[in-house]
């Protein structure tokens, strides 16, 4: 069948639950209010419409009829281009700068702390540390307020809790423990909150000839 043809109603978008790159973009796309064709795979189990969709073969992927978002960030800005009612998109440039250290030196150490026996060659306490300053950092952004910038959220808000969330569940224990307090209730808060649990909902892996799921918040 024809990639087109699959999509003839609305954009498709490939996702896996746990993903924190995937849960940041459903979170905006919930956001947003924009209806998707929401395709769960299995990461061990990838199908093949999804691999002649995704050039990376990572998930998120979003399909459009004329091209393919395939990074996270670039389908938030999207889903929220086209409608940003929580006026998640205004804010200032700290917050691009926020989202640039997130996906980089902050997700390395996330992984490597983690992950930390693919990485035989590093000290998971030291890349716990690297960690650990990039949240310092956010707790003292958080001082006095209930988001980022303010008593709203921001798009760095919804881009970056995914991650923050993944680290903590390293070791939640330790995680509560640290002096960082605005973090932890800035977390919880996102946690407890009913966007998390619709973006989290569990659903059945998708396979060829299953009825269309739609997603739009």
């Amino acid at each position: 069948m024809e990639i087109d043809a699959l999509m003839a109603d609305h954009p498709i978008l490939w996702t896996f639950r746990r993903c924190p790159y995937a849960i940041r973009a459903r979170l905006a796309l919930a956001s947003s209010g924009v209806t998707v064709e929401l395709r769960e795979i299995l990461l061990r189990d990838k199908p093949a419409a999804f691999l002649q969709t995704s050039p990376s073969g990572t998930v998120p992927s979003l399909r459009l009829t004329d091209k393919v978002l395939d990074e996270s960030l670039e389908i938030m800005i999207w889903a929220l281009k086209h409608s940003d009612p929580q006026r998640l998109l205004e804010m200032p440039q700290v917050g691009w700068d926020l989202i640039t250290v997130n996906d980089g030196p902050f997700k390395d150490a996330l992984d490597h702390t983690k992950y930390a026996t693919r990485f035989p060659d590093l000290d998971v306490q030291e890349e716990r540390r690297k960690a650990s300053g990039y949240l310092l950092d956010l707790n003292e952004q958080l001082v006095g307020r209930t988001w980022l910038f303010g008593d709203r959220p921001t798009l760095a808000d919804l881009a970056l809790l995914p991650f923050v969330r993944q680290f903590a569940h390293i070791d939640r224990a330790w995680f509560d423990a640290q002096e960082w307090p605005n973090l932890v209730a800035w977390l919880d808060r996102f946690l407890d909150s009913a966007v998390f649990s619709l973006v989290m909902h569990k659903r059945t892996p998708w396979s060829e000839g299953d009825a269309p799921v739609l997603f739009n918040g």
